[in-house]
C-alpha cells in the first residue's frame, strides 16, 4: 500500500465516530442517561468529536473538522471545562480558516470570550491578531482588521507586553494611513517612535517611525510637516543625520518650488540605496500629486 494513505477511509471513520458521539450526547440527556453517568457519556462524546475532527483534518475536509471541534467545544463548556472549550474553539477556528473564514472568526471570537472571562488577556490578544489576519488576507476588510489589531494592542499594553503592543499598533498605523486617516496614523507612529527611541536595541527603528509620521504630515500639510520634523529632531537627535531626514528636506524644498523633477530625483536617489516598499511608494506618490500639474507617477 502506498504511503499516501487513502484518506476517504479516514473520512468514513470520522463520520461513524460523529454518529456515535451524537448518540452518546442524546443518551446523556435522557432521564435514565442522566441517572446513569450522564457526564461520563458527555466526556466520551467529547473525545469522539475531537478524534473525528483530527480524521477530517487528515482527509482535508476542513469544514467537517471545524464543525467537529465546535461540537467538542460546546460539550466541554457544558462540563465546565473552560480551558478545553477555548482550545477546541481555537482548533475549530484554525480548521475553518481554510474553508470558511467567517466561521473561523466566529469560533475564534468564542475562544476569546472564554479567555478574557478567565483573565487570560495575552492569549486573547494572540487570537485577535489571528482574526485581524483573516480580515486582511481572506476577507479583505481592512477596517475590521484595524479594530482587531487595536484590541490586541490594548490587551498587550494592559499586560505590560509593550513590544507586542507596538507590533499591533504599527499595523494599525500602516492601514490607517492607507485609508487616509492620517491624524490617527501620525499619533500611532509618534507613540511607537517614542517608546522605541529609549530602547538601545530598538533605537534604530525609531527613525523609520518618525519618517513615516513625517510623510503622513506632509500629505496633509507642508507647513505641518516642517514643524513636525523640527520637533522630531529635537526629541531624537539621531534623526538629524539619517538618510530619511535628508530625503524629507529635499522633498520639502522640491515641493515648495513645485518642482516635480527634483522631487522624483530625490526619491530615486534614496531608492537606489534603500528600496522603497509599497507603502512608502504610495505615500510619496500622494505627496507628489499635490505638486501643481503633476501626473502623479514616480517615473
Amino acid at each position: 500500500m502506498s504511503f499516501a494513505m487513502d484518506n476517504s477511509g479516514k473520512e468514513k471513520e470520522a463520520m461513524q465516530l460523529m454518529a456515535e458521539a451524537d448518540k452518546k450526547v442524546k443518551a446523556s440527556g435522557s432521564f435514565l442517561g442522566g441517572m446513569f453517568g450522564g457526564n461520563h457519556k458527555v466526556e466520551d462524546a467529547c473525545e469522539m468529536y475531537a478524534r473525528a475532527a483530527n480524521m477530517f483534518k487528515m482527509a482535508k475536509n476542513w469544514s467537517a473538522a471545524g464543525n467537529a471541534f465546535c461540537q467538542a467545544a460546546r460539550l466541554h463548556m457544558q462540563l465546565q471545562n473552560k480551558l478545553d472549550s477555548a482550545t477546541s474553539f481555537v482548533d475549530a477556528g484554525n480548521a475553518y480558516k481554510k474553508a470558511d473564514p467567517p466561521e473561523a472568526i466566529n469560533c475564534l471570537n468564542q475562544a476569546i470570550d472564554i479567555y478574557t472571562d478567565m483573565g487570560r488577556f495575552t492569549i486573547a490578544a494572540k487570537h485577535h491578531i489571528t482574526i485581524a489576519e483573516v480580515y486582511e488576507s481572506e476577507l479583505v476588510d481592512i477596517e475590521k482588521a484595524i479594530a482587531h489589531y487595536e484590541q490586541a494592542a490594548d490587551y498587550y499594553k494592559g499586560e505590560e507586553s509593550n513590544s507586542s503592543a507596538n507590533k499591533c499598533l504599527l499595523k494599525v498605523g500602516h492601514y490607517s494611513a492607507q485609508l487616509e486617516q492620517y491624524q490617527k496614523a501620525i499619533e500611532i507612529y509618534e507613540q511607537v517612535a517614542m517608546s522605541t527611541m529609549d530602547n538601545p536595541l530598538l533605537k534604530y527603528n525609531a527613525k523609520e517611525y518618525f519618517f513615516k509620521a513625517s510623510l503622513c504630515h506632509f500629505i496633509v500639510d507642508e507647513l505641518n510637516a516642517k514643524l513636525a520634523i523640527e520637533k522630531y529632531e529635537e526629541m531624537f537627535p539621531a534623526f538629524t543625520d539619517s538618510r530619511e531626514l535628508k530625503l524629507l528636506k529635499k522633498l520639502l524644498e522640491a515641493h515648495e518650488e513645485q518642482n516635480s523633477e527634483a522631487f522624483t530625483e530625490a526619491v530615486k536617489e534614496f531608492d537606489s540605496i534603500s528600496r522603497l516598499d509599497q507603502w512608502l511608494t504610495t505615500m510619496l506618490l500622494r505627496i507628489k500629486k499635490t505638486i501643481q500639474g503633476d501626473a502623479g507617477d514616480l517615473k
